[in-house]
């Protein structure tokens, strides 16, 4: 509970410590009137980006200054380094859990150690869902974030249509050296944003 408190803290210190001359999108010292968002998107990125970051660091306490968490009109943008590879699955996973995200781009990095063999697999692996998404016409394939950890893929997006989901496992399925499926794909009708 006393490590609650701390994090809840930290986290409201250093909110506070933002005013309406932050670096933003358009870079430090630039005013919240020059962002080309409206103010309520603006206030519901800093809400999702808060609430992830929250989220984070209660999770596990080294996230709060390993991961940089960014939110621009629903859309999530993760930076830092992790130990493992499920360590930003799992991260991954989170910030596609929040309320109101529209897409997420991941550029964590790994501090494994490095093994050629596995990481072409991967790499090949990740390269033909990839492609197979794009050449599929009922798949609108820049909605999806694809990534394979020792022969395991992760998909994470939003489907149009239970149909779309559906092709989307199929396609992975076809695919020769993978040992296992993992998704999280949701629908844009299950979208906060959406409802509204």
């Amino acid at each position: 509970m006393k490590n609650f408190f701390f994090t809840l803290f930290i986290l409201i210190f250093l909110s506070a410590c933002v005013g309406s001359s932050t670096s933003g999108v358009f870079g430090t010292g630039v005013s919240v009137a020059l962002d080309p968002r409206t103010l309520g998107t603006q206030i519901d990125d800093s809400i999702m980006q808060k609430n992830l970051s929250a989220r984070l660091a209660l999770t596990e306490k080294k996230y709060f200054l390993q991961i940089s968490v960014k939110v621009l009109d629903g859309r999530i943008f993760l930076g830092g380094k992790v130990d493992e590879p499920e360590e930003k699955l799992k991260i991954t996973k989170m910030a596609w859990e929040t309320k109101g995200a529209r897409s997420v781009k991941n550029n964590i990095s790994i501090k494994e150690k490095f093994s050629f063999k596995n990481t072409a697999i991967d790499i090949l692996i990740t390269s033909q869902l990839r492609t197979a998404l794009i050449l599929n016409k009922n798949i609108k394939a820049a909605n999806f974030n694809i990534d394979t950890v020792k022969q395991i893929t992760y998909v994470f997006g939003i489907a149009h249509t239970e149909d779309e989901k559906r092709e989307i496992i199929q396609e992975a399925k076809q695919i020769v050296d993978l040992k296992e499926l993992v998704t999280s794909i949701l629908l844009v009708s299950d979208l906060s944003r959406q409802r509204e």
